[in-house]
């Protein structure tokens, strides 16, 4: 026999409480609903603020989360309405069949878990009409899920792995780039112990998606794209500091060797074949290595660290930036060329040299002195951003099965061929490239 004060005992008792309290529930929700018929389909679709239920919520997961959060129509007095959005839509995404992002299976199992936690988050969604349709954005180890609230209204849920650090300072950096005028995703709710983030969603399209437009219509959008990274490389070290402990480790000589030791052993390695000797020959090159010193001699700023085509939004004509977890302090210009020379899109000269001149009239007029030697630094920033960009191609798309990021390669070492044949002390490196190109 179990004792009364016994964990069995305990255990059974709660069981009993938490199943008599869910068949309450149920009841409730039935003479609710049995009421169907006499209310509008509308009402039935709205999802409206509740203060006592609100109240309840909060009281039966004051123990869970004790943090503060935005609140939402969703949660209590609505602050902030989330925008209308069509289901059909997928986060930084191009058009349906693109292989930038590929929409994958969920287990139910999985699917049930996830609108079970929005469900505890937001108590006050209609159930009926709460769907969850789960998308894999490029080669990132978090999933991404596209929640529908209504007929109108969805939003994004996220799902990241608790094992990487700059995974759980996504929300402090959001915050703080959104306090400080930065186009980015609102937060909703953040579920530190299951590693989930309800955000808002910002629509389809992305830069990427408009490759193919003229050149009026897409230098409009890089300048939207220009200005927000602009706010951000303008931050000033007093504001910055603040951000010290949720922010990756800095540009250094040791992290742009490691970047290029990346493109040697899986590019040149992996995708290209080249032989581990020649591969060691070309890494201890007494060029990179300067190159490394010098780019990290340089004072920097606060830098996204991915800015390319497809992390960034255009919501309303503006542009908005996403994925900026691995935001620390670097080279603007390393920004800069990844944007420039981001191998997803294939920009002319004319059109990198107008977006310089922007960049560079913009920081003027905001009082900030540009480099006579932006030029230069910009190209070895460019070699920096394609090496490690490629590198991540060749293990993202050998080692991780993303097959779809090979496609990219041939342009990628295009660019990278052009900006090292130009650099006297790499001309070994600029010899391979050239016969591998």
């Amino acid at each position: 026999m179990t004792g009364i004060g016994s964990t069995s005992g305990h255990a059974r008792n709660i069981s009993t409480c938490t199943a008599q309290f869910r068949t309450n529930i149920g009841d409730r929700r039935t003479l609710k609903r049995a009421s169907g018929p006499s209310r509008s389909r509308k009402a039935r679709m709205s999802i409206r603020p509740h203060k006592f239920a609100a109240v309840l919520w909060l009281g039966r997961t004051a123990a869970l989360e004790r943090k503060p959060f935005l609140k939402t129509q969703f949660c209590g007095e609505p602050q902030k309405l989330l925008p209308k959005a069509s289901f059909t839509v997928v986060l930084s995404a191009p058009k349906k069949g693109s292989a930038a992002s590929i929409v994958t299976a969920t287990s139910s199992m999985r699917t049930e878990f996830l609108l079970r936690r929005t469900r505890m988050h937001f108590p006050l969604l209609d159930e009926t009409d709460v769907k969850i349709r789960p998308i894999e954005k490029g080669g990132s180890d978090r999933k991404f899920y596209r929640i529908r609230c209504s007929a109108h209204q969805t939003l994004i849920l996220v799902k990241y792995n608790l094992e990487r650090e700059e995974n759980r300072h996504y929300v402090k950096i959001a915050k703080f780039l959104d306090v400080h005028g930065i186009r980015v995703p609102k937060i909703y709710f953040h579920d530190e112990a299951e590693g989930l983030i309800w955000i808002e969603d910002l629509g389809e399209q992305d830069l990427y998606g408009y490759r193919h437009e003229s050149w009026l219509v897409r230098r409009a959008f890089y300048e939207s794209a220009l200005d927000e990274i602009i706010k951000l490389h303008s931050l000033p070290e007093s504001v910055c500091v603040e951000m010290k402990d949720h922010l990756p480790a800095e540009f250094n000589a040791a992290l742009y060797r490691w970047e290029q030791r990346y493109f040697f052993n899986n590019c040149l390695g992996r995708y290209f074949t080249v032989s581990e000797s020649k591969r060691k020959e070309l890494a201890a090159l007494p060029g990179l290595r300067e190159i490394a010193k010098r780019l990290a001699s340089l004072p920097r700023v606060l830098v996204h660290r991915d800015f390319q085509s497809q992390n960034i939004i255009i919501q309303n004509r503006q542009a908005k930036l996403i994925d900026f977890q691995g935001m620390r302090p670097g080279l603007a210009e390393y920004d800069l060329a990844s944007l420039l020379f981001d191998p997803y899109v294939d920009l002319s000269g004319a059109e990198r040299s107008e977006l310089i001149s922007y960049y560079r009239q913009k920081q003027t007029d905001n009082g900030r002195t540009i480099d006579q030697q932006l030029d230069n630094t910009l190209q070895l920033g460019a070699m920096q951003r394609l090496m490690q960009a490629l590198g991540a191609y060749g293990f993202l798309g050998l080692v991780r099965g993303h097959e779809h990021f090979l496609r990219y390669v041939p342009r990628a070492m295009r660019s990278l061929r052009d900006i090292v044949a130009k650099i006297e002390d790499l001309k070994p490196l600029a010899s391979l490239l050239a016969d591998l190109s």
